[in-house]
């Protein structure tokens, strides 16, 4: 039904927990609401859209996994070569597997099919194909989970993800 972001007590993004989650944190006393999205609970009890931590929680650090999905999210579905936004992409190595090139976030990009076979085992400058961004690895694992869900449009929560 509908995510709550969950914000730690300094105000950096946390979660995501389901809209019961929320409410029972916000009943127990350890969260308090700072945005609804207008619906109400209870007559008295408006539907959380974000909630903010009480006390502080150290986040640890975890690693993110390079994996077709997350490299498709983190290029938002588009072909890095001619801007075709679409979800039947392909993975592309920049440094060709051939040449030495490895499988690492900084070496692989979304590429259309059409792209993909026309850059073939060159590099984009020697295909004549630049990218259009330049493929980095995620800062950090909490802030990527949450722009999956930021970038579908029903939560606005941009204010609060830095980098969604």
């Amino acid at each position: 039904m509908s995510k709550v972001l969950v914000l730690n007590a300094s105000y950096e993004p946390l979660n995501i927990c389901t809209w019961r989650r929320a409410v029972v944190l916000l009943m127990k006393g350890k969260a308090e609401p700072i945005e609804d999205n207008g619906r109400y609970i209870y007559s008295d009890t408006p539907l959380p859209t974000v909630i903010r931590l009480r006390s502080y929680v150290k986040i640890p650090y975890k690693e993110i996994s390079l994996s077709r999905r997350n490299i498709l999210h983190r290029d938002n579905y588009t072909c890095q070569y001619c801007g075709d936004k679409r979800h039947d992409l392909t993975i592309d190595h920049i440094i060709p597997r051939s040449r030495g090139g490895l499988d690492a976030w900084d070496n692989v990009v979304a590429a259309c099919l059409k792209c993909n076979v026309k850059k073939g085992d060159r590099t984009p400058k020697e295909a004549g194909m630049p990218l259009g961004t330049t493929p980095r690895r995620p800062l950090s694992h909490v802030l990527f989970e949450i722009s999956k869900h930021s970038y579908s449009g029903e939560y606005n929560w941009k204010k609060y993800v830095i980098g969604a």
